[in-house]
């Protein structure tokens, strides 16, 4: 059964009126705390945004794209050094997370312990989207949710009931991914093999189309990811590092 669903599992955008009760939702944070954490310091916070009035300022962040406005629940998982500094601080220890390396480590433990949410949750009839839009709008997120010093969101889930069963999305053969033990640079050939399928999916084709563009690839540096955006992107997470005193 398990292998099945990491071999068929799909991402959910559309979801059911039903319900994700709290106590389905504190079973699957209680069962994702046991993911690896960086020195078992557990150096991540979940924000649980259910109320209607508060989901309601939080999907305009997320601009307000299906996966937010119709799931039940939004998940923001934050990076979050806080708890553990105070902590030391109480128990007259001296810490020293102030950090971009201290950063990385909290990142790392909130990104695994957001996959253990997707994985437990999905692996319970629970659909999951990510909303990568988090960083696009982190220091309004972070805000909004009244997020101190040293804690930073770096992802946000969207959990509700499947309304239908999802597309599966296509994905490049192991042999791009997996190198032995030294990294392989492949020919342009090769490169162009391993993306085939890739670019011959419906779906990616139909993207080429409305789009207006020659290729795929020009679909992802043109219209989804451009230059101009990542740089204002990263200009403003790096912003909100330096205001939460990781840099």
């Amino acid at each position: 059964m398990e292998q099945d669903y990491f071999s068929t599992r799909a991402t959910v955008r559309e979801y059911t009126d039903e319900e994700v009760s709290d106590e389905m939702l504190r079973d699957v944070i209680q069962k994702a705390v046991h993911a690896p954490t960086c020195g078992n310091m557990q150096l991540y916070s979940v924000i649980v945004t259910r109320d209607r009035e508060m989901k309601s300022r939080l999907e305009p962040l997320h601009f307000n794209q299906p996966a937010s406005t119709g799931c039940n629940i939004i998940l923001t998982i934050c990076a979050d050094f806080n708890r553990f500094t105070r902590w030391c601080e109480i128990r007259e220890a001296k810490p020293g997370y102030n950090n971009f390396h201290s950063f990385v480590e909290a990142m790392t433990d909130a990104v695994i312990f957001a996959q253990q949410i997707v994985t437990i949750a999905e692996m319970n009839g629970i659909g999951t989207c990510y909303l990568g839009t988090v960083n696009y709008n982190a220091a309004e997120i972070a805000c909004l949710l009244n997020l101190p010093d040293l804690v930073v969101p770096v992802s946000s889930i969207s959990l509700g009931y499947p309304k239908n069963k999802p597309e599966q999305s296509e994905r490049l053969p192991i042999d791009a991914v997996m190198h032995y033990e030294r990294y392989r640079k492949d020919s342009d050939s090769e490169i162009e093999r391993l993306f085939s399928d890739k670019e011959n999916f419906a779906t990616n084709r139909k993207f080429v189309e409305e789009n207006n563009k020659r290729n795929l690839a020009e679909v992802f540096t043109d219209i989804r990811y451009p230059k101009e955006m990542n740089e204002t992107v990263s200009a403003s997470f790096l912003n909100i590092l330096k205001e939460k005193g990781f840099l």
